[in-house]
């Protein structure tokens, strides 16, 4: 059997040109369809680009607060829908791949070749009822009137996809339980957690002598932001010249907290890619209290980075981090856990030291993103393979 043909599209980008250069490194990327560009000449023949999408996001990309994008993302999205329809599949395509949320049009184009195509869900979350509940909850909590910015009819159309998918690709086993939890059949659902880039995030040397905690992720409170401020609180009393570092920028339903909070902690609104692989390697611990995820980008890069990672299942944390072992797993919403595990893991260098070694040998060695691609293709391929048996088996 020939390598999978397999057609990636998704508005935006999301993590899909790493998964491209992966699968056309294996021989195996028929196209990539984004609204973004892709700084890959190697993809050059195989990128088609929805460059209207573009145009109409372009003015608020440069000039509007991140809420206004968000929104502005979900309105465009008829532009979008109208470029795929107008679309044609390759025709060595064998399988066809789109983001959670993205995909209804795809698999219409798909299915009205008449050809067998395995229809892909790439997840960045967990199911769309526990992705909305979840930050929902927390909404109700501390931002009461605040909604959930992702429209209801986005939500629906994941749902959906889910429902017409032959494979739902996740990034943890927290987001595989959501599945399962939710009605999806756990032998559609194949985890596989990003890859990193090997070349940028590379283990520390030694373990900070000052205690310096850093998390990746947009300020809101799906993120958690509201108990690791709590936590770190505690851990200034016991711990006085701790750091954290807060890297990412203030989504609109933190607003009634971010007054309390600001000052206590560095706040970083980005880093270059570059720059952050430097920092990773000066801290003591990376800390992901997450309340719902796929796995969280910055998550894997700590791990390669030799970090140990304090951080709860619902942020993935349970798929790449045993407890005790490569950092530790702490409940959800739990600031005292929170707390303890954070000044335990900076008042032990030694502990720290094996669990950082432990993390990168974890999320770095062996986890590239041709690695992360490679496991995809096997199960792809495997899945291929099941079909075709059946469909030549006699009724």
């Amino acid at each position: 059997m020939h390598p999978p043909q397999i057609l990636l599209a998704t508005a935006g980008s999301w993590h899909l040109p790493h998964t491209a250069r992966a699968y056309h490194a294996a021989g195996s990327l028929a196209e990539i369809w984004t609204s973004d560009r892709i700084k890959a000449p190697e993809l050059a023949g195989k990128w088609r680009r929805c460059k209207p999408f573009h145009a109409a996001m372009t003015p608020f990309y440069r000039f509007a607060p991140q809420i206004v994008v968000e929104k502005a993302f979900y309105a465009a999205l008829p532009v979008w829908k109208h470029w795929i329809r107008r679309q044609r599949i390759p025709a060595d395509c064998d399988a066809v791949q789109g983001i959670m949320g993205y995909c209804t049009e795809l698999f219409d184009l798909a299915e009205a070749t008449g050809k067998r195509h395995l229809k892909i869900v790439d997840c960045a979350n967990s199911h769309p009822v526990t992705y909305l509940g979840f930050w929902q909850r927390e909404c109700d909590l501390w931002c009461p009137g605040e909604r959930v910015p992702i429209p209801g009819f986005m939500f629906s159309r994941m749902n959906r996809e889910l429902e017409r998918a032959d494979l739902i690709v996740v990034q943890s086993t927290f987001c595989k339980d959501s599945m399962v939890l939710n009605g999806i059949p756990a032998d559609k659902v194949f985890v596989n957690p990003m890859g990193v880039d090997t070349g940028t995030f590379t283990p520390r040397s030694e373990v900070p002598a000052k205690p310096r905690f850093v998390m990746v992720a947009t300020i809101c409170l799906r993120k958690g932001h509201q108990y690791l401020f709590r936590a770190f609180e505690k851990v200034k009393r016991e711990l006085p010249d701790a750091e954290l570092i807060c890297i990412g920028a203030y989504k609109s339903d933190f607003r009634m907290e971010r007054p309390r909070w600001e000052g206590s902690f560095t706040h970083l609104p980005s880093v270059p890619h570059s720059e952050l692989a430097k920092l990773l390697r000066d801290c003591t611990a990376f800390v992901f209290p997450s309340l719902e995820e796929g796995i969280g980008r910055a998550q894997i890069e700590a791990l390669a980075a030799g970090l140990p990672v304090i951080g709860t299942h619902e942020a993935g944390t349970t798929t790449m981090v045993e407890d005790g072992v490569q950092g530790y797993i702490v409940r959800g919403r739990d600031p005292d856990q929170l707390a303890d595990r954070m000044i335990r893991i900076a008042k032990e260098p030694e502990a720290n030291a094996r669990m950082g070694h432990a993390a990168f040998l974890k999320g770095g060695d062996g986890n590239s993103w041709q690695d992360y691609g490679n496991r995809l293709l096997a199960e792809i391929s495997r899945r291929r393979a099941g079909a075709g048996s059946l469909a030549e088996s006699p009724e």
